[in-house]
């Protein structure tokens, strides 16, 4: 199932045609809402964005406005609905994000990929000092979960449950990955240390792109 190309790329776009599939709201409404049931913890949500958004969705026709409000001397504020079309822009992309696994290249991978370049012990106390930020983490998660539950169903906060097992699976990947390389069972260690205190790249490591060291 190949992911289409969509006319906005915005997870807000797609929470706020979601919220607005509920009833019409106007743009304060909707991030209100979005806060209140804790979908600030997987969205980023200002204001200014917000407004834009809106406006975006409303020019490709997902959104339209419902109703303009006046109460007193209070400025106008406009509802916005959700259209037919946007109903169906909406479920089919929330089907591709829930059904087709993306290729997000998250930065803590890059930058995995690239130490080699720093010594293993500097490697170990930055993975440490890593791991006590996952720990620290994990408990604040657990904590706000615990005091969601209080007031929002499960099925509410789900995103929530995903995010605190992502933070504790790296947590104990990082755990595993620093014992191995304490204890020097990690294949290439030994290699690893060499090239960091010589400079000078160990033949296994050369021989793996293929090539032939040349002679000084």
């Amino acid at each position: 199932m190949a992911t289409k190309r969509r006319k906005l790329a915005n997870p807000l776009a797609l929470a706020v045609m979601v919220l607005l599939t509920e009833k019409p709201m106007h743009p304060y409404e909707i991030a209100q809402t979005l806060r209140r049931r804790g979908k600030d913890t997987s969205l980023k949500i200002n204001y200014g964005s917000l407004y834009t958004v809106v406006q975006n969705l409303e020019k490709h026709g997902f959104v339209e406005v419902a109703d303009v409000q006046r109460q007193g001397n209070r400025p106008e504020r406009t509802l916005y609905g959700i259209t037919d079309a946007g109903r169906e822009e909406a479920t089919e992309w929330l089907s591709d994000l829930l059904a087709v696994p993306a290729q997000e290249f998250p930065i803590f991978e890059a930058a995995l990929s690239l130490m080699g370049v720093l010594h293993p012990d500097e490697v170990t106390r930055l993975l440490r000092e890593r791991l006590d930020t996952l720990e620290v983490q994990a408990a604040s998660a657990r904590g706000g979960l615990e005091k969601l539950y209080e007031t929002l169903p499960r099925l509410f906060l789900v995103e929530a449950e995903y995010k605190l097992h992502m933070i504790e699976a790296e947590a104990a990947w990082v755990r595993g990955f620093l014992a191995e390389i304490r204890s020097g069972t990690l294949p290439g260690v030994k290699e690893w240390r060499t090239f960091s205190e010589t400079g000078e790249v160990p033949e296994e490591f050369a021989q793996l792109d293929g090539g032939e060291r040349e002679s000084p």
